[in-house]
């Protein structure tokens, strides 16, 4: 039997290996790839309004993850999606947004819904008045990850957005908050955001893309 659990820092930081490892299973990376992306994990344990969930086993083994924190300036990845936006976007979306960081569930785990009811948990969590994610753009209809997101309401805020160090195209994609019980498309009053606008990777086995903060 699998339970969801919400995690603190802490939690997490004591799972770190773990949560490599399942980082690794889905999304298929290098060895040298996942020790740089440890890095990365443990200092956005220390980030505001962080907020982790959980997928655990009956033997306590760690099925899935994911977390988000609250997107402030002089973090890469806001930096890079600020840059991006217009000013009435970046007002909109950015002032008070949880960003979707990581969201993963083990390839041989797909398929239960899992990472719906993760999704569901942290979003339940979040604070702020919207949230954000990238992925890696894809057909909808064929990505389980494109699939998850609109089922939750997310709308498209940028498409075809380049990273730098990355050579794949990311949309970002995003909702208000709080979360319904019943998630459907959600987008800030008074703006449609941006769309089709390339700028300077950024939540993915079944989540948000990489990146280098």
């Amino acid at each position: 039997m699998m339970r969801l659990v919400p995690w603190t820092p802490e939690d997490l930081g004591r799972r770190l290996d773990d949560v490599i490892a399942v980082y690794g299973d889905a999304m298929g990376y290098r060895p040298e790839v996942l020790a740089t992306r440890r890095g990365y994990i443990a200092t956005h344990l220390r980030r505001p309004g962080f907020r982790a969930v959980a997928t655990l086993a009956s033997d306590g083994s760690l099925i899935g993850f994911g977390y988000g924190y609250h997107s402030e300036p002089g973090q890469w990845w806001h930096d890079q999606v600020s840059a991006a936006l217009d000013p009435a976007a970046r007002k909109t979306w950015l002032s008070d947004c949880f960003e979707v960081v990581e969201l993963h569930v083990r390839t041989a785990a797909h398929g239960h819904g899992l990472g719906s009811r993760q999704l569901r948990a942290l979003l339940r969590m979040a604070e702020g008045t919207t949230t954000l994610l990238s992925t890696p753009e894809d057909e909808e209809e064929s990505s389980r990850a494109w699939r998850l997101y609109r089922k939750f309401g997310f709308v498209d805020v940028l498409r075809h957005l380049r990273f730098p160090g990355d050579s794949r195209a990311f949309a970002v994609l995003g909702r208000t908050l709080p979360l319904e019980d019943d998630p459907v498309p959600a987008r800030p009053s008074g703006h449609s955001g941006s769309s089709d606008r390339s700028g300077p990777s950024g939540p993915s086995g079944q989540g948000p893309a990489d990146r280098s903060d």
